[in-house]
């Protein structure tokens, strides 16, 4: 039986699980503490079920216990994306190496070495095709709902979806005669920047000022309404990409993050340079940058 993420873990491990968590995410990021916590549970339910016997910190050994974890990931149905799969055992080996100190047992810092940890695959561009594009851009100017207005402004800044929601009202800055530019806040790589705009991109954000008009929900400050939270948000959007491609006749599956590297192609086409598109991704190595173009 698969346990609600809310329902207690009873496993005598689970509670210096939960404490070490605490310990590790105590300045990390809403994203990062839930990971942990969800590793937090997992483990201990594992240990449950396939090592019944292991009811103490100083029972548990690289071999059969982490090993055997490794084993369960790689045997799920469906089977977990390589990324996930890293995630966790890097999220996991975090947590013996914090109960090393805590619990003054030094061995638990070593059952999770860094060779166990696989490379992450290198991922190539996934920028739309000029056609594709273009039909999925045809389509959304013809719905001008209000998530068509986001996913066009996705298009024309290169923004992260969950940048988007992050977006304030006030996010477009006149830093000029006849120049504008959207400040983008703090993303996953907790850099933030100004990506300039045109016209367009400024009547998209007009427009999505007058669907949060319409709102039921107080205003917030923010330009998208989330009254059930910010990655609630992300959730009801992602699949109206998947409408919109359908609709405009395009069989494989498109998702948001794709619009991303098809504005940085479109920016080199344009003759932007790779210093400056890694700031207008807002990008921290130029590494980063090049899997984009």
């Amino acid at each position: 039986m698969k346990l609600s993420r809310h329902t207690p873990v009873e496993h005598p491990l689970a509670l210096q699980f939960r404490r070490a968590v605490e310990s590790l995410t105590a300045a990390q990021a809403p994203d990062s503490a839930r990971q942990y916590r969800g590793i937090a549970r997992n483990f201990p339910i594992y240990l449950g079920s396939d090592h019944p016997a292991v009811g103490s910190l100083n029972q548990l050994r690289r071999d059969p216990h982490i090993l055997g974890w490794f084993t369960h990931l790689r045997s799920q149905t469906p089977p977990l994306a390589p990324s996930v799969y890293i995630s966790r055992l890097q999220h996991l080996r975090c947590i013996p190496e914090e109960l090393a100190w805590t619990a003054q047992l030094p061995d638990l810092a070593h059952l999770i070495r860094r060779e166990d940890i696989p490379r992450a695959p290198q991922r190539l561009p996934r920028a739309l095709t000029a056609q594709q594009d273009q039909l999925i851009q045809q389509e959304l100017l013809r719905r001008n709902d209000l998530p068509a207005n986001v996913f066009l402004l996705l298009r024309h800044t290169g923004m992260r979806i969950g940048e988007c929601a992050d977006l304030s009202c006030d996010c477009l800055h006149n830093v000029g005669p006849d120049r504008w530019a959207i400040h983008v806040p703090l993303g996953k790589l907790k850099t933030e920047r100004m990506v300039p705009v045109d016209s367009f991109v400024c009547d998209l954000v007009q427009r999505l000022r007058f669907f949060r008009s319409f709102d039921p929900l107080p205003p917030d400050g923010r330009l998208l309404a989330r009254p059930n939270g910010k990655h609630a948000l992300i959730r009801q959007l992602r699949p109206y990409l998947h409408e919109v491609s359908v609709a405009a006749g395009i069989p494989t599956r498109i998702v948001p993050h794709q619009l991303r590297h098809t504005y940085a192609s479109e920016m080199v086409r344009s003759g932007v340079t790779l210093p400056a598109l890694m700031k207008l991704l807002g990008h921290t190595s130029p590494e980063m940058t090049m899997r984009y173009v």
